[in-house]
């Protein structure tokens, strides 16, 4: 069987102290993550967080209909389950896999021990992580609103690539569309302008980005609004962030 992943590969726990990693390693679970599964439905009790290497999960409202958006995506950068933590404990959201690929699975309940009980690096990083997650679900609102779908369709794009190891996407039209909530038809006709410009390559359900430059000025404002949030709040902790941290229900004292 080919190995799993580093767990060290997730940006989050990457960051996280010697000692934070030593305590979190041994609860850590390689799981594989297929395409199109679904780690939760929304209203469902979150057990456990996940933390992508080298997938991409997205999180979707699904209405009555069954018609569904996507609100955000999740791969190495981040975690899936911030309810967890946050303590909501359920999101009116499904967690699908949009891209296959591993993650590292934790208990929610370790998660919160870190977060409450031990040093402040775990509970600032998953704050900051929280802070640029808000952000991508506000400018997706925002895009799916007032951009056209020419360019909610590079922006999908461009962030998926963000979280990839090369220049490869596989995913159908179809799924897109459900991704965008959007018809298929739109899709179909916006892939089809980005390949008559030679800026993609689309065949059964595989896109290849062949010039990334030509696509990000494609693109609305609203993925250089995320990535650059992004990459701000997950760059180096300040000195302050890894001091040890008295518990949550102390601080009051």
């Amino acid at each position: 069987m080919p190995e799993h992943p580093s767990p060290w590969q997730n940006h989050i726990l990457a960051a996280l102290p010697a000692a934070a990693q030593e305590r979190l390693l041994p609860h850590l679970t390689p799981v594989p993550m297929p395409l199109g599964k679904v780690i939760y439905e929304a209203g469902d009790n979150l057990e456990y967080v996940y933390f992508p290497t080298d997938c991409i999960v997205s999180l979707l409202y699904v209405m009555e209909n069954g018609a569904s958006a996507e609100i955000s995506v999740v791969g190495k950068e981040g975690m899936v389950g911030i309810a967890v933590f946050m303590g909501g404990g359920s999101t009116p959201s499904r967690a699908m896999i949009q891209s296959g690929g591993s993650a590292y699975r934790l208990p929610g309940q370790r998660l919160r021990d870190e977060f409450n009980h031990q040093d402040a690096s775990m509970r600032m990083l998953m704050l900051r992580y929280t802070q640029a997650l808000i952000t991508q679900m506000a400018q997706t609102a925002v895009c799916n609103r007032h951009h056209t779908i020419d360019q909610q369709l590079c922006r999908w794009i461009l962030l998926s690539l963000d979280r990839l190891p090369d220049n490869r996407l596989s995913m159908t039209q179809e799924l897109i569309a459900n991704m965008l909530g959007v018809r298929r038809e739109g899709v179909t006709e916006a892939a089809g302008k980005l390949q008559k410009l030679g800026v993609i390559e689309y065949h059964r359900g595989h896109i290849t980005v062949l010039d990334r430059p030509a696509m990000e000025r494609l693109s609305c404002e609203c993925y250089a609004v995320v990535k650059k949030e992004t990459d701000r709040l997950q760059s180096p902790l300040p000195p302050e962030a890894t001091v040890p941290a008295r518990p949550l229900n102390s601080l009051s004292r």
